[in-house]
């Protein structure tokens, strides 16, 4: 099936910004639009699905692909238009749609279901500490959970893509954001990690930021580190040495304990350890918590950008933390 006649799920009309704001994220707002109105606060639908798959494959990452204009989407232009030498309006206006469209490959693609997609298994994630000790792997809770982290997607729009639509059956065709075209960032040699923004920036040789990404900072209980520090390992899948002592909010009845590796994983799929003692840049099982709540101190990622961070690092490479 042709992707055009997948795109026929969706409803014909049109959706006034003002509506928009008021109601639901529905099917109905996700229509292909010409991508040449204006994006900005309190929009929902194609237009802002647009921008966040361009964005994401541009490198600047909104976090969690949701169709809806929130705080990381606000970032990512800004870091976007920025680094283009465009004027900084936290909005998709004309000349960054004119910057963002030099991308023409399509915003959605159709994918088969793969039995690697489908086959688990999926298990439901404790909220304890104590019961996540006990599972064997902190593997995904659905196929749902496991294609969003795939294609960047939130799974309750990926579900508005796809009405009616089986995730546990092989080869079932359905639509998801084209996010695989971004490919690997080139090798970075700073990371500046900006704690009043929320955003993680990938620098080059020449000074040039590369990449950007929201991010999880601390607290006022654990303040983020700031200062110079560096990358002492870098570790994919991780298991997790829980330690309450560590954390000011810990239940009274925690016990130390370990926790196996997954995406669901407390620190996610990456930990890139810091020279300061504790701390490090990770992954998290909750992206649509990314840049929404506080950390223990750590630096979190969407697990997506945590690897492509990890992919464009090396040991060593000095993360510059500031307020």
């Amino acid at each position: 099936m042709k992707i055009k006649q997948l795109l026929a799920i969706f409803v014909a009309g049109v959706v006034a910004t003002s509506a928009m704001a008021a109601s639901p994220l529905t099917a109905d707002m996700l229509i292909e639009s010409g991508s040449s109105r204006l994006v900005g606060p309190k929009m929902k639908g194609a237009d802002v699905l647009r921008a966040q798959v361009l964005l994401d494959r541009a490198h600047y990452s909104p976090g969690e692909i949701d169709a809806v204009y929130g705080a990381n989407l606000r970032k990512a232009i800004n870091g976007y238009q920025k680094a283009n030498g465009l004027q900084v309006t936290a909005t998709v206006d004309a000349p960054t749609w004119e910057a963002l469209n030099a991308d023409s490959a399509p915003i959605l693609a159709s994918y088969a279901l793969l039995d690697t997609d489908v086959a688990g298994p999926f298990v439901p994630i404790p909220a304890k500490m104590k019961d996540k000790a006990k599972l064997r792997m902190l593997g995904y809770a659905s196929v749902a959970e496991a294609l969003g982290e795939k294609f960047h997607v939130s799974p309750s729009l990926l579900g508005l893509l796809n009405p009616g639509k089986d995730f546990g059956r092989v080869g079932e065709e359905i639509v998801v954001p084209n996010v695989a075209l971004a490919g690997n960032l080139p090798k970075a040699t700073k990371m500046i990690v900006v704690g009043s923004e929320r955003t993680l920036a990938l620098v080059d040789t020449d000074g040039k930021t590369i990449a950007q990404f929201p991010v999880t900072t601390g607290s006022k209980h654990d303040p983020l580190p700031l200062g110079k520090w560096k990358v002492r390992g870098i570790l994919h899948y991780p298991v997790y040495r829980y330690d309450p002592k560590l954390f000011w909010d810990a239940s009274p009845d925690d016990a130390p304990a370990l926790i196996a590796a997954g995406p669901n994983n407390p620190v996610g799929v990456v930990w890139l350890e810091l020279s300061k003692g504790h701390y490090g840049i990770h992954g998290t099982p909750e992206p649509s918590n990314i840049g929404k709540t506080w950390s223990h101190g750590c630096v979190r990622l969407t697990n997506w950008d945590a690897a492509a961070v990890a992919q464009s690092i090396d040991v060593g490479i000095e993360v510059l933390m500031r307020e």
